[in-house]
């Protein structure tokens, strides 16, 4: 496997400070329109807007700089940066099938993932197969002859199922579809899919990427060719792009994320040690936890696991899930994770919401987020919030 150099990365590539006063931080270069000296340079720009400044709504120098640390890091050639994760999924996807054509899906993708596949392609005649992602052989025998995409998220992020990578690639290779993995779960940090063969690489980069929770953006890292590609139809034609402000921002997260990410991972096992020996966990959902049925493949693939894990608690009551639930104190409710603040999605509370079919994970599970706070402290509190079990 290529090895990246995380120091140069993060601190000096993509930064000629020469160009901008010898500064430390990227400026912002909050302009939505460039000038030229002259025709020569005008018609150079036009023929080729991914590598030239001409409008923001395609290339801006501080979103080319987050550009280049985001490939590095990912192992490819190239990236592009969108407004949100989903933004980013539903370029890659749409921008590899057409009407007619096929995707098969891992079971479990995040929840966009699901609405673009079932209510946004299926009205343009694009099908799909949700497909058992830990078995190969589920996988390969959803292939149809007008396949052109399998999608992937490795693990996903409530219950973590893995699909094998090498696999998945090979598998795809000798079908000429393309291989896309959403890898917001594990980060660049813990994970990198082009090493097994994958060839679109996705996050949320609202995650651990940008790491301040200010921030929502998505990636998407791939060869030249495929992000040329994406460039010219899917992000300029729809025009879902980052502003130079928001890709600073995440530029400035970036200078921390192997401490951010490794710092959560570490915490989120110290808590796993803690929960596995109470006797109010009924079961540890983590890629790395002994019980988990793919502990072996999690750790061929991936380097760590970051800071979410799942937990499934002994109570066979609603209202004492509830009452648990409002005692934590600590870790704050709501969505997303990456940031510094440990965060909790109770499944109970998606139960019983008007317009929703109730959640098929049962009331008493939680996920969980360990963010940078000392995880003796977050110990504490849900260490007391477990007596109302």
């Amino acid at each position: 496997m290529q090895q990246i150099d995380l120091n140069y990365i993060l601190t000096h590539l993509g930064e000629n400070r020469e160009d901008y006063f010898h500064a430390i931080a990227p400026p912002v270069i909050q302009s939505s329109n460039f000038a030229f000296p002259d025709l020569t340079a005008f018609r150079t720009a036009f023929s080729d807007e991914l590598h030239h400044h001409v409008y923001s709504r395609g290339n801006n120098p501080t979103v080319e700089i987050l550009r280049k640390k985001l490939a590095a890091l990912e192992k490819t050639e190239d990236a592009l940066v969108f407004s949100s994760g989903a933004g980013a999924i539903a370029a890659a996807v749409i921008g590899n099938v057409a009407a007619g054509e096929h995707i098969v899906c891992q079971q479990a993708p995040y929840s966009w993932t699901i609405h673009l596949l079932k209510k946004f392609l299926s009205r343009f005649g694009v099908e799909h197969t949700f497909v058992d992602g830990t078995d190969i052989n589920a996988i390969k025998a959803a292939i149809r002859p007008n396949t052109k995409v399998l999608l992937l998220e490795s693990p996903n992020t409530m219950t973590f199922e893995i699909q094998d990578l090498s696999a998945c690639a090979a598998l795809a290779k000798a079908h000429s579809i393309v291989t896309i993995i959403d890898n917001s779960y594990a980060s660049p940090i813990f994970q990198n899919p082009a090493d097994f063969g994958i060839d679109v690489i996705i996050h949320s980069g609202t995650k651990y990427l940008n790491g301040h929770s200010d921030v929502v953006v998505g990636v998407l890292c791939a060869d030249k060719a495929m992000v040329k590609k994406i460039f010219e139809s899917e992000l300029m034609t729809l025009g879902g792009i980052l502003s130079p402000h928001d890709a600073a921002l995440v530029l400035r997260g970036l200078r921390t994320l192997p401490l951010r990410v490794k710092r959560s991972d570490e915490s989120a096992n110290y808590l796993i040690g803690k929960l596995a020996n109470h006797p109010k966990v009924a079961r540890i959902w983590h890629p790395f936890h002994h019980s988990f049925p793919q502990r072996e493949l999690a750790m061929k693939q991936m380097r760590g696991c970051g800071g979410l894990f799942s937990v499934t608690f002994k109570t066979d009551s609603p209202d004492k899930m509830e009452a648990f639930i409002h005692q934590i104190e600590r870790f704050l409710m709501a969505v997303s994770w990456g940031g510094h603040e440990s965060l909790m999605i109770p499944t109970i509370g998606f139960y019983n919401i008007p317009g929703r079919e109730n959640p098929v994970i049962p009331y008493t599970f939680v996920r969980f987020y360990v963010g940078l706070e000392d995880p003796e402290w977050l110990w504490e509190d849900l260490e007391k919030a477990l007596l109302l079990l």
